[in-house]
């Protein structure tokens, strides 16, 4: 066909051309003229032409940087750029400042296949359903992924992906279902021709032709088809069609395999249809009971005692091998992770719970997918990143200031990034296979546990859990709540081996003459050994005894001079090296301390002289990337000394690059002695030859106690290195005395600390939940672990039985007479608590007690009494359960107690306080009371003889003596009983509790007037002159008691009954009072805002939106937030200028006027607590850093030590990140640059060195 040439379009042609739409054959035709300078449309809307290369870096080099100078910067007024202007030319466009988004495809291409070849035939067109998803818009996993520069750490307007266990319907989807549902009356008016059908359906009821026919008979169907099926002898074929209808009728109609009763041997062909009917109904039930079993343990404990035979050909080709051979727990763990489920990993220390998280990273680099690994602590990450870098090579971190390459397979990072990743609807959750907690056991952190709980309860359902902890007592519980809101299965695996046991001893010696004194106390078997305590004692005894006789007795204290510990320590270490027990890590629970044990130790050296030049070279080459006048800080040049003579420190107030310096040589064996405290065993996975603890009592921020269980173990545990040692060695030392064996016996052997909730309401979660209409934040609360007793499940359960019980019961009457029946209820009912209540409180009273010694007269009332008079024999003496031995008289024959309670009448004592008296002869019976039975103290008093009375009626409980007649004190009692109820019918006057009793509290007070005007109340109601008032009022009791149980279970199951829920309606009011949130709940700008930051949330965007920090200079800006991460006090004040005083001025008003409100609200924190949090003892620290200082100087002005002011500035870091993104929501760029400055002039030298272990 030959091409046809147009002239170009002129100014009288119309402005006409086609574009063709999709590849439906729909074409589109476009009438508006084209601008000049632009080309023609492209015809068709599906892309053509050749395939997209690569571009030529060259021309593209020369587009983007000769010809197109757009990126350079407008604003510099540089005479040379001006020049550069000039000569390029450039032109504005201002059609590039306008950017919009295309709308979604609602159509995409699906191949058609050949369904034997699988080769291509054609593409057609499928209209693409949720094609309006996006990230601001749904928690689907359908939704559009986000653009790819807030794909790691998501965007604060994004949704979050639907959290496991939530599935409950949107609002929308309710109303949308309410609006299609019509009642159709499936009876009645049913239509049976269709419209524009000529006939229609038959409704009317007939009985099924097959109904008679118990079963189908399968060869009677097959007969139909004899020509297919071969022809069978006939003789066979009889027996068979023989064998078969007898068979037939045995096999009962049934779902499932299982239900067939097989196995239970032949069936009689007439019992069939029952046993069928029967069987079914006990399988169904059975399989019902299974099923509520399995629906209520989540959490499956797995044996590991029994050995794992098939391991290896369960698992043929494993995803990652190791060098040795896995423990039990071990295989247990890799073969749940094989089959895609969650585990709980619970084992000591250094019994190989990192296997678990090796092998659950190879498998998902096995299968395409991601890992992220959680820990708590910086440090350990790093630690990881080292390990899994060398193992797995694919490894990225993500903290707070750092981030190594985050598009790898296993991201390591903590988990508060954790937590605003899965808030921000990050695109890295879609790839998710597996999220591995460490040192799960961390959720008992007063102020982080939160966290883990958020990130446990915001993991999307295609997500499985590795759990890694120390070991805990209530593991199961904890899986099983975690299991209960995922709605998948938690296996727990929990071992208490140790793969090197631990030998514990007390350590008496303080010079060479007794450095042998080393006492066993616990044997590897784990036996606590008395004698080797004693020992201890003694030998400590004879010392002191003997220092009493030379220099007369000195009063013992508790704290040791630095001369005796330097004593004891240069003893112990030397008694150590020569037995060979190092490296020794020294346990001290304070920082001061480490650094003075460490700096005593002077003339100990404990390394040989190539140790020491390998020592020297690590500590040059790590330190070579500091800049020369941080390399002699005071603090690096005493580690020196001290390492090259094989001794370290380890706290949070040494310089993070100097703690991994150390940290490197004691895992190659350099450091000989490593005086720690407890941070050291929290993380950092570093085991020793021998553990020393220094004392076992630490501050624990309110006061000193000593150490718990669950502590002592976990730092125990790093003694006995695998592999190395056959025994850890564990030391305690006793400088002033030996400690006492009842605390050692618990901290030894105690139960570890078991997990508990620290779950509370913050305001960045409460922000972030409710910017997403889906998600309520009473979700949230009723997901938490403190909330795990809550179970549900039971409870619905029982409230559907209880409402069928409800509709089963008998009608009420409550006409005519009996129409005020219910009120007269609920005021006997009060009027029931009331008494009770004054009950109590009579018998607790001194007063009350008195006035119940022997011989008063009593009115009883229980199950087996009611409104009997009674008198009391004997009073108990203990004070928790008192008994009353009492005389009480009763019809003859009712003189046992019985079993059943006696329901109608556990009210009637309220109504009637007519007195029992006998029908028939009057009996009596002795009895313990109870302080509840007693339900009146009367005026009167009897003179008894209680031990003979008492003696006779057991005497008379004998078999023997059992026709005997009573005694005479027993008659006597019983007759003047008997008088005083025939005398006073209606009643005896009792104790008042207030006039006769003496008791003035004010709920007594109101409780006897609410007693008297309820009494008196009762007088006036009708239905109690029905005739039919007994037998009604028993209905109403028993409905009203499934009412009530009804009632109370409904509030358990709803919101209402959450711990937190007050809290919560609190903190929204303080979110309304500061224009957070409007009255419907909906987060508005400021809310927005305040979503962005972690901590001190509404502090800072107060602070923001009062313009706070817009005057100050970015480095006093800097100082001024760092009392947002600076925790502790200090002694010295710091020297700062005028404008930071205003500024802390202005930042300690805005704190107290949030305190305040809050306070108003109801929120429990007091005011002066709310503005303590903020320590402005940095900031001058700061302020000069900011400036340029270098860190030697800034070093002096502060008595903070050098570690902990790095930690901070690296923390201010952060909040400065934070501060700047929360201004660019805002639209401040000024004050967003401004903390960009701010955040490059503290980014330098030593505080912001690379860590060792990402190199």
């Amino acid at each position: 066909m030959e091409r046809i040439e147009l002239p170009p379009p002129g100014p009288a042609d119309l402005p006409l051309s086609l574009l063709e739409v999709g590849c439906s054959g729909r074409f589109e035709l476009i009438t508006h003229p084209l601008p000049s300078h632009r080309p023609l449309h492209p015809q068709t809307t599906l892309p053509h032409g050749l395939p997209p290369f690569s571009v030529d870096l060259q021309r593209e080099v020369e587009k983007r940087f000769l010809s197109d100078p757009a990126w350079l910067p407008i604003h510099d007024t540089d005479a040379a750029f001006e020049k550069f202007l000039k000569v390029t030319k450039r032109e504005k466009n201002l059609d590039s400042l306008l950017h919009c988004s295309p709308t979604p495809l609602h159509s995409g291409l699906s191949v058609v296949r050949d369904p034997t070849t699988g080769m291509l035939l054609d593409f057609t067109e499928v209209p693409l359903e949720n094609t309006g998803l996006s990230a601001k818009n749904s928690l689907s996993l359908q939704r559009a992924p986000g653009p790819p520069s807030e794909s790691l750490r998501g965007s604060n307007t994004n949704y979050p992906f639907l959290p496991a266990g939530m599935e409950e319907l949107t609002l929308e989807q309710i109303t949308k279902k309410s609006e299609l549902e019509e009642d159709i009356d499936f009876e009645n008016d049913l239509l049976t021709v269709p419209p524009g059908l000529k006939s229609g359906m038959d409704f009317s009821a007939k009985d099924a032709k097959t109904a008679t026919k118990g079963e189908v008979n399968l060869l009677s169907l097959l007969s139909t088809f004899d020509d297919i099926i071969d022809a069978v002898p006939d003789e066979e074929e009889k027996k068979g069609k023989a064998a078969a209808s007898a068979e037939t009728p045995k096999l009962p109609r049934t779902n499932s395999l299982e239900d067939l009763g097989i196995k239970e041997g032949p069936v009689q062909s007439s019992q069939a249809p029952a046993t069928a009917a029967g069987k079914k109904e006990g399988a169904s039930a059975e399989k019902e009971k299974e099923k509520e079993k399995d629906a209520k343990k989540w959490a499956i404990p797995v044996d590991i005692h029994t050995p794992c035979q098939d391991f290896y050909k369960r698992i043929p080709d494993p995803a990652f091998k190791w060098s040795f051979e896995l423990d039990e727990f071990q295989k247990q763990a890799v073969l749940r992770l094989e089959a895609h489920e969650s585990v709980f990993v619970a084992a000591h220390t250094s019994a190989g719970k990192t296997v678990v998280a090796e092998y659950a990273i190879a498998l998902s680099q096995k299968h395409m997918t991601r890992t992220i690994y959680t820990s708590p602590i910086k440090a350990l990450s790093n630690q990881k990143f080292r390990d899994f870098k060398n193992t797995f090579g694919d490894v990225g971190l993500l903290t707070g200031d750092v981030q190594l390459n985050p598009e790898a397979s296993c991201l390591i990072m903590t988990t508060e990034i954790l937590r605003s990743m899965l808030y921000n609807g990050s695109e890295v959750i879609r790839d998710l296979e597996w999220v591995i907690f460490d040192e799960v056991h961390y959720i008992n952190d007063a102020e982080r546990g939160v966290v883990w709980e958020e990130v446990l309860i915001m993991l999307p359902e295609h997500v499985s859990i590795i759990l890694l902890s120390a070991t805990v007592p209530n593991a199961l519980e904890f899986s099983d709540w975690i299991g209960r809101i995922k709605k998948r299965h938690i296996y727990v695996i929990s071992t208490l081996k140790r793969p090197v046991p631990l030998e514990h001893h007390l350590y008496t010696g303080n010079s060479t003459k007794t450095q042998k004194e080393l006492f066993l106390l616990i044997d590897p078997a784990g036996n606590f050994l008395t004698k080797g305590y004693y020992a201890a004692v003694d030998a400590k005894k004879e010392r002191t005894s003997k220092h009493a006789q030379s220099f007369g007795t000195k009063n013992t204290s508790q704290n040791t001079t630095p001369n005796q510990d330097k004593a004891v320590w240069l003893t112990l270490l030397n008694f150590l090296s020569q037995r060979q027990q190092t490296p020794v890590v020294a346990f001290t629970f304070s920082r001061t301390r480490c650094d003075d044990n460490a700096r005593s130790l002077g003339t100990l050296d404990l390394t040989s002289a190539t140790e020491k030049s390998e020592v020297h070279s690590f500590f040059q080459k790590s330190l070579s990337r500091l800049r020369g006048g941080d390399r002699q800080l005071p603090q690096i040049v005493l580690m020196r000394d001290l390492l090259k003579r094989g001794i370290g420190v380890h706290h949070s107030g040494i310089l993070p690059i100097l703690k991994e310096v150390i940290e490197m040589l004691f895992s190659r064996g350099l450091v000989k002695v490593l005086f720690a405290t407890e941070t050291f065993a929290m993380g950092v996975n570093m085991p020793a030859r021998t553990v020393v603890f220094d004392s076992i009592r630490k501050h624990d921020g309110t006061g000193f106690r000593n150490l718990l269980p669950g502590e002592y173990i976990q730092m125990a545990g790093r003694a006995g290195r695998r592999g190395l040692d056959a025994t850890g060695t564990v030391i305690i030392l006793c400088k002033t005395g030996v400690h006492d064996m009842a605390d050692l016996h618990v901290m030894m052997q105690g139960k570890p600390t078991v997990l508990q909730s620290q779950f509370r309401l913050t305001y960045t979660m409460i922000l972030n939940l409710l910017r997403v209409e889906a998600l309520r934040v009473t979700d949230m609360m009723r997901r938490s672990f403190s909330e795990s007793h809550r179970d549900t499940q039971a409870q619905e359960t029982r409230i559907s039985q209880l409402k069928q019980t409800l509709s089963a019961l008998p009608p009420m009457d409550t006409e005519g007479q009996l129409s005020d029946l219910l009120p007269y209820y609920r005021t006997l009912t009060e009027l029931r608590i009331t008494t009770q209540a004054l009950q109590e409180a009579v018998m607790e009273s001194v007063t009350g007690l008195k006035a119940l010694s022997v011989g008063r007269v009593v009115i009883i009332t229980n199950s087996q009494h009611l409104n009997a008079l009674g008198v009391i024999l004997q009073v108990s003496n203990d004070a928790v359960n008192r008994t009353f031995t009492t005389l009480v008289i009763c019809e003859k024959g009712n003189e046992e107690p019985t079993g059943e309670a006696q329901t109608s009448s556990s009210l009637s004592h309220l109504y009637s306080t007519t007195l029992f008296t006998p029908e028939g002869p009057c009996s009596h019976t002795v009895q313990k009371l109870k302080s509840q039975d007693i339900s009146g103290i009367t005026t009167k008093t009897l003179k008894v003889m209680p031990e003979r009375i008492i003696d006779n009626y057991n005497k008379r409980q004998q078999p023997r003596f059992k026709m005997d007649p009573p005694g005479q004190a027993i008659s006597t009692a019983t007759q003047e009983l008997l008088r005083l109820a025939e005398s006073n019918p209606a009643g005896m006057a009792t104790l008042d509790p207030v006039n006769d009793l003496h008791l003035k509290g004010v709920e007594v007070v109101e409780g006897v007037m609410r007693q008297r005007v309820l009494q008196d109340c009762l007088k006036d109601f009708k239905c109690i002159h029905s005739p039919t008032f007994s037998e009604q009022f028993v209905r109403v009791q028993e409905r009203m008691r499934v009412q009530e149980e009804l009632d109370k279970l409904l509030f358990l199951t709803s919101d209402q009954s959450l711990a937190l829920l007050p809290e919560y309606h609190q903190r929204i009011k303080v979110l309304e009072a500061l224009n957070y949130i409007d009255a419907s709940g909906a987060v508005q700008l400021k809310g927005r805002v305040a979503c962005q930051i972690s901590s001190h949330e509404l502090l800072l965007t107060e602070l923001l939106f009062e313009n706070t920090l817009s005057p100050l200079a970015p480095e006093e800006s800097a100082a001024l937030l760092s009392c947002l991460v600076f925790t502790q006090n200090t002694q010295v004040e710091p020297h700062i200028n005028n404008t930071l005083l205003e500024g802390i001025e202005r930042v300690l008003c805005v704190a107290q006027r949030i305190g305040e409100l809050q306070r108003d609200c109801g929120i429990a924190q007091s005011v002066e607590d709310f503005v303590s949090q903020l320590k402005f003892g940095l900031t001058e620290v700061v302020y000069c850093w900011a400036r340029g200082m270098p860190f030697a100087e800034i070093a002096t002005l502060t008595d903070v030590q050098e570690g902990t002011v790095v930690r901070c500035i690296q923390r201010l870091d952060e909040v400065l990140k934070e501060v700047r993104q929360a201004a660019r929501i805002v639209g401040d760029s000024v004050l967003g640059s401004k903390m960009e400055r701010a955040s490059l002039a503290i980014r330098r030298d030593i505080v912001f060195t690379a860590s060792l272990y990402t190199h």
